[in-house]
């Protein structure tokens, strides 16, 4: 590596899983990238659900992962492993934003080059960190693997979430219609103004019934969920005959009782999870590939943005988890190295 690069960085440790409190802000080695990967100078980098969850202890990383939070990243390449080719993607001094497996919360991070995407015409740090986990997330889920096609109605959980405001978005752009669940009728007037064609407050109303309304009694074609065993019975009668369901994660539990599986078979629905982390560079650098020629020119002409409900300077790493913890933010939240 560069012998100019220092030594150590700063980084967020956990000495024991806990509440955000837990977390620190300490000295640590610069990783060194291995084949294929590159180093990263960290300009910002994204809070995610599943940094609470590894906080706590709940979501250990997978093997050969860095052990420090963050999964989205964005800043300027500093140094490439080996095995990347001379003229290859990305070079020395490219800004780049990528879905990182771990170590985003520290000045440095080592990613897979083929999981680095460039900055989007226009965009800065903060806007480009808040692009990897959530438009990797939506693009893999709703395109990959539930194979949207133009017409599909499709039902999106948590509307207002980093990840629910990118797939009213991309749903819109791709000719899909998109609904959704959010909890309050602020949440539910964000996410009708950026493209929703209905949302349902659902604390207020039986999302199944008013599902059925708007469908005139069809259902729609594609779930997206976060929920889980709380909601997977409503979400069977939600869907029309061949519809899809994608779990994408567990906030209402990993069990689900007494759900009658006559539905599934006479409608022909397909249930399905995926997790996101675990999978290879290989199918990681897909995605990127697929959201660069389909999604990136949409993002450089405005058609579609991410939604960023609140910035921190990195020493307030703990106010940024509280906030996400507490519910009440609607898109994304950052952490800003610039000021570190």
């Amino acid at each position: 590596m560069d012998p100019t690069l220092p030594v150590m960085m700063q980084a967020v440790t956990i000495a024991e899983p806990g509440p955000p409190d837990a977390m620190a802000i300490t000295e640590v080695p610069i990783p060194t990238p291995a084949e294929g990967e590159v180093l990263v100078r960290v300009m910002a980098a994204g809070v995610n659900r599943p940094d609470i969850m590894q906080r706590k202890g709940l979501y250990p990383p997978p093997p050969g992962a860095s052990p420090l939070l963050g999964l989205e990243i964005a800043g300027e390449v500093v140094a490439r492993g080996p095995g990347i080719a001379d003229d290859a993607f990305p070079s020395v001094g490219a800004r780049v934003c990528a879905l990182s497996n771990g170590g985003g919360y520290a000045q440095y991070c080592v990613v897979p080059a083929g999981q680095c995407l460039p900055w989007p015409v226009g965009s800065d740090a903060i806007h480009a960190a808040a692009l990897p986990e959530t438009f990797f997330t939506v693009w893999s889920n709703l395109f990959m693997t539930a194979h949207l096609r133009a017409g599909d109605r499709v039902l999106v959980h948590g509307g207002s979430s980093g990840i629910g405001t990118v797939a009213i978005q991309l749903v819109r752009q791709m000719g899909g219609i998109p609904y959704v669940t959010a909890g309050t009728a602020e949440k539910c007037e964000l996410c009708t103004t950026i493209g929703a064609e209905a949302a349902i407050n659902y604390h207020e109303e039986d999302f199944v019934a008013r599902i059925a309304g708007l469908t005139d009694g069809r259902g729609v074609d594609i779930i997206l969920d976060m929920i889980g065993g709380a909601y997977l019975e409503r979400n069977l009668r939600c869907l029309a005959p061949d519809g899809r369901l994608v779990i994408i994660a567990l906030q209402g539990g990993a069990r689900a009782e007494n759900i009658g599986l006559a539905r599934i078979m006479t409608r022909r629905l397909m249930v399905t999870g995926t997790t996101l982390r675990p999978r290879s560079s290989t199918y990681k650098a897909e995605i990127a590939r697929q959201l660069h020629r389909q999604v990136w020119p949409l993002l450089e002409k405005k058609a579609v943005r991410p939604l960023i409900h609140a910035t921190f300077p990195f020493a307030r790493v703990v106010d940024a988890h509280k906030l996400m913890e507490n519910g009440a933010h609607s898109g994304k939240i950052i952490l800003n190295l610039q000021t570190a």
